[in-house]
């Protein structure tokens, strides 16, 4: 039993590099390329869910006595899979100027010497933390703005309905 849940973790070794790999060009690539991509580092992510599936339903097969062995190494196996997930999320999102122009509008004045100054910049992790904090920020900012002006529109509709109701019921009034 424990060589077959030794074959997943070479199998999941294999997978979570390569994921890595594709991970980190995915910042880089754009239009389909980039979406491509995404698509294929999705696909890999499930087939790395399923493989965790299969190892857990391997230690639990194990003898008790070797069975905290294989718990520990499944833990770290899921850390890394949560880290890898983490980081596959933040590249989507990582140097997009599809969503920033989105956002910010055409003319919001990033010019390629501040997108290779924010680059130079995105080297700490620290700081590429803080620009997904902010492109994350700016999106939901963008969508509040958008419910924001339905609700007016609703109210405005609403008020120019209650201004048709009082005139035909003060008109019924005086007849």
């Amino acid at each position: 039993m424990s060589s077959d849940f030794e074959a997943y973790e070479q199998d999941f070794g294999t997978l979570t590099a390569e994921i890595t790999n594709k991970i980190g060009r995915i910042p880089k690539l754009g239009g389909k390329e980039k979406t491509q991509l995404v698509l294929n580092v999705d696909k890999q992510l499930e087939e790395v869910r399923e493989l965790m599936e299969q190892m857990d339903l391997e230690v639990r097969e194990i003898p008790i006595q070797s069975r905290g062995m294989y718990q520990s190494r499944l833990k770290s196996y899921k850390g890394e899979m949560e880290k890898l997930e983490k980081d596959f999320k933040r590249s989507r999102i990582a140097y997009s100027d599809d969503v920033r122009n989105e956002l910010l509008g055409e003319d919001a004045g990033s010019s390629e010497s501040q997108r290779t100054h924010a680059y130079l910049y995105c080297v700490s992790p620290l700081f590429c933390l803080s620009e997904q904090v902010g492109q994350e920020i700016l999106a939901n900012l963008h969508s509040d703005r958008e419910k924001i002006q339905r609700s007016r529109d609703r109210l405005r509709e609403t008020d120019a309905n209650l201004g048709k109701s009082s005139r035909i019921l003060t008109g019924m009034l005086r007849r």
